[in-house]
């Protein structure tokens, strides 16, 4: 495979991986606050849980974006 064409696969895996991590946080946000209208009494508990998941949720975009780098880097 010519090195571009890898580079090329690395950008588009690293894209797709933003833009899983940025649907899913979007899906994070719009359920708690779905959840925190139906049930007030639990905003503290939502709002935690919600955090921590947005919070994997990036950790695992960096992680793509991270993989991307290093096939464009390597030899």
């Amino acid at each position: 495979m010519d090195i571009s064409i890898a580079h090329a696969i690395a950008v588009v895996g690293a894209g797709i991986g933003a833009a899983g991590g940025a649907i899913g946080i979007g899906m994070i946000g719009a359920n708690a606050l779905d959840a925190i209208a139906r049930q007030p009494a639990e905003l503290k508990n939502i709002r935690t849980n919600m955090i921590l998941m947005a919070a994997l949720i990036e950790g695992l975009a960096f992680f793509s974006a991270i993989i991307a780098l290093l096939v464009i880097f390597s030899k």
